[in-house]
């Protein structure tokens, strides 16, 4: 069954039950990317959209590159929704991505990419929802070589993961002449451990220069969400 999402900045996200749905993680990624004016912007296994929706300002050209036909057609849909000139959506495998993007045509990519490594146990539902979480379709390795692709020398992305693959995460990245640059970590409250990572990391950039954030609340000690979380989704 589909529905319609209202975002925060405004733009309708159409969804279907057989595909992820609006999420914490990439609300927050989207507020924490940074792409710079007038940008050239890739949302890499972009899914119905959600992220290139999230991030849309009318200056940024963006890009979705999404494998799943299924997951294409809604995009569409909310790009055409939306009346959208600046979005396209674009079906293709991500570990193919010399077919369909020019070497160094980016100036910014934002992921939320898969957070299980296969076979962990984490996932055990091999549908759209499966794909989407683990890394059996495309690897973090993967991923990472597809950024340094399509990034020009300079140029940045922007990622959401989980804390405890984080030097997984930054392994790759290196390999591939992706410097972290900022970090900040989500927790739910002061208490609890990190539940998500926020990442940008820069093409080419030098080891030194990391920049961590103070980190990113969600609710206070009496439950309520912090102000910070509601001003994330414009409350």
């Amino acid at each position: 069954m589909q529905s319609i999402e209202r975002l925060p900045n405004g733009l309708d996200l159409i969804q279907d039950d057989a595909f992820f749905k609006l999420g914490q993680d990439s609300t927050l990624l989207s507020y924490f990317a940074k792409p710079r004016r007038f940008a050239n912007m890739l949302d890499l296994g972009a899914g119905v959209g959600t992220l290139s929706l999230l991030c849309w300002r009318a200056d940024l050209k963006i890009t979705g590159l999404e494998l799943q036909e299924g997951a294409i057609e809604i995009f569409c849909k909310s790009i055409e929704y939306n009346k959208l000139e600046n979005v396209k959506a674009v079906q293709g495998d991500l570990k193919q991505i010399r077919n369909y993007f020019s070497h160094s045509s980016m100036d910014y990519v934002v992921c939320n990419p898969p957070y299980f490594k296969s076979g962990s146990g984490k996932v055990k539902a091999l549908d759209a929802h499966a794909l989407a979480r683990m890394d059996g379709e495309a690897t973090i390795e993967d991923i990472s070589v597809a950024i340094s692709y399509v990034l020009k020398s300079g140029g940045k992305c922007a990622m959401v993961f989980r804390p405890e693959r984080l030097i997984t995460l930054i392994t790759a990245l290196g390999r591939v002449r992706l410097t972290p640059k900022r970090l900040r970590l989500v927790h739910q409250t002061t208490e609890k451990a990190p539940s998500a990572v926020l990442i940008e990391c820069r093409k080419g950039g030098s080891s030194d220069g990391l920049v961590i954030e103070p980190p990113l609340i969600i609710n206070n000690q009496d439950g309520t969400f912090t102000d910070e979380y509601l001003k994330i989704y414009n409350k």
